[in-house]
This record gives C-alpha cells, sequence and structure tokens, in this order.
C-alpha cells in the first residue's frame, strides 16, 4: 500500500511538473510568432517607403535622401538635416553630400587617419554649405562630397580639425529613398544639336545654383556656337575665383582686372550643368560646386 501511495504521488507530481511547463513552451512559440510577424511587417513598410534596399545593393543612377550614421556626437549630419544626405548614383557610382554641423573639419579622407597624413593623400575639400533650423535661422556649415563604397555597409572615413589633428570615425549610409521632386528638377538634357543651332552668336539665360548661395553669375551670358560646339562666358559677381573645373577639365579665367570671367564649354541647355569654382575669398582657397542651368533667350 505504501509502494502504491508513494507511485500515485510520484505521477502527480510529475503531471504538475509537465502541466507548469507548458505555458512556458507555449509562450516561447507565441513570441516567436509575434517576433517573425512584426519583422514581416516593418520590411512591409521599409519596402512601401522605398528604404528596403538590401546591403551592398547598387542602386539605379538617380538622387535620393539617405541616412548618414556616424560613430561620433562631434561628427555627423547637422540637425537641420535631420541625419540625412543626397546621394547622387551615377554610371553605378555613389556619392552622398552631407552639411556638417559647423566649420570645425576642414578635410576628409576615405581611410584611416594614419593613411591620411602620407604624402600624396587625396583629401576631400569641403563645400560652403548654408541650413536653414526649424527656428527659421540660417547658418553656413562646410559639406563634403563622400563617396559610398556600399549601401548598409560600414566604411572608415578620418578628419582633420583646426588644430592639425586627424580623427578616425566609423560611417554608414543606408535607407536610400528616392528623391522624386529632385528627378524632376533636374530636366532633360536638350543639345545644340537637337536645337538645331547654326554656327554664330547666342545669349542665354543662367541659374547659378549651390555654394553659400551668395554668389552670382551674369544673365544672359554670351554663347558661341563654332562646328556644333558651344561656348559660354560666365561672369561671376566677384573676382576671388582663380579657376573652374568642368567635366575634368580645369579653365583659367579670360581677365586680370574686374570680376572673374571664363569661357567654358556647355554641353546641353534646360538641365544643371554640373562645376567647380575655386575661391580665394576665404583664409584658404576652396573648391565649391554650383549648377549652371542654360536656357536659350527669346
Amino acid at each position: 500500500m505504501k509502494r502504491s501511495t508513494s507511485f500515485f504521488l510520484s505521477l502527480v507530481t510529475a503531471a504538475s511538473l509537465l502541466m507548469g511547463s507548458c505555458p512556458a513552451v507555449f509562450a516561447g512559440e507565441t513570441e516567436t510568432e509575434v517576433t517573425t510577424e512584426a519583422g514581416t511587417e516593418a520590411a512591409s513598410e521599409a519596402e512601401e517607403n522605398g528604404t528596403g534596399a538590401e546591403a551592398g545593393e547598387v542602386l539605379e543612377d538617380g538622387v535620393y535622401t539617405a541616412e548618414f550614421d556616424t560613430d561620433s556626437s562631434m561628427f555627423h549630419v547637422n540637425e537641420a538635416n535631420d541625419g540625412k544626405g543626397v546621394l547622387t548614383v551615377k554610371d553605378g557610382e555613389m556619392t552622398i553630400h552631407v552639411s556638417l554641423g559647423g566649420k570645425g573639419f576642414l578635410n576628409l579622407f576615405m581611410g584611416s587617419s594614419e593613411d591620411a597624413k602620407k604624402d600624396g593623400a587625396e583629401l576631400l575639400e569641403p563645400t560652403t554649405d548654408t541650413v536653414t533650423y526649424k527656428d527659421g535661422t540660417s547658418e553656413e556649415v562646410y559639406g563634403f562630397d563622400i563617396p559610398v563604397p556600399a549601401i548598409g555597409e560600414e566604411f572608415t572615413i578620418s578628419a582633420i580639425g583646426k588644430k592639425g589633428k586627424w580623427y578616425e570615425h566609423k560611417v554608414s549610409v543606408s535607407n536610400p529613398v528616392k528623391d522624386e521632386d529632385a528627378q524632376a528638377d533636374a530636366g532633360e538634357k536638350v543639345t545644340a544639336e537637337e536645337l538645331g543651332l547654326e554656327d554664330g552668336e547666342y545669349t542665354a539665360d543662367v541659374t547659378l545654383e549651390g555654394g553659400s548661395g551668395r554668389a552670382t553669375v551674369d544673365s544672359p551670358a554670351n554663347l558661341t556656337v563654332k562646328d556644333g560646339e558651344v561656348t559660354a562666358t560666365i561672369v561671376w559677381s566677384s573676382p576671388n575665383y582663380d579657376y573652374m573645373i568642368i567635366d575634368g577639365e580645369k579653365y583659367e579665367p579670360v581677365n586680370t582686372e574686374g570680376n572673374s570671367t571664363f569661357e567654358i564649354p556647355v554641353d546641353g541647355f534646360d538641365y544643371p550643368m554640373e562645376v567647380v569654382a575655386d575661391t580665394v575669398a576665404m583664409s584658404e582657397p576652396h573648391e565649391i560646386e554650383y549648377t549652371l542651368t542654360f536656357s536659350l533667350s527669346e
């Protein structure tokens, strides 16, 4: 009898332990299902918002907004831009333009701080950007065009401060969203041949964008068409531009007095043509990126 009673109590105890463990098993399964469902919803939401780019994915050519993440509270995107930069993809090459928090960093280098110190290191030059805060105030800060090796993958950038010290940072670019407005604003390039321009003299309205917004160029500008090639005379609002770069070629001023004047090639109309102009107005020369849009005058 004692043995029967002991066996019965053992069965009861085992059953109680088994029943007590069941909720834990079921709870674990439920948690897994909820997590999976939440992950699916998050993935769907990212896809709907155009942010579902996988790590390492090569984007189609175009203009995007993308998050620029860093490992530092000192080196980061200006708060006015909500942690984002403008990502441009052209011929499969990706570059993101970010406006920093101020003018504390003078140059960037794609790589380690040790390599940045070596002779011949190719440094990224700053642009002068104007950012506008939520309270309506504006400020000039430095920006940089940073090559992006891959989306969603961490890479190393080094930045040099005003005291000549290099700081090494880990950064990444993620969640690119195509900027349809930028695409629409970009317009389609129309060539001189498509316009049927014969050799001769013309004028064109010129729209300058980029930099701090203070510089201007004379508009309309004089154009010369010869053998189908278009050359524009660009007159800046300042005498402090010492050269321009168009499509990798460097152009010097054609004058020695007065505001800086250049004769540059024009490869098309009604679209923003990318140019670089170097200014000596600041304490150190700076190459600044601009766009020039030429529209034939009526």
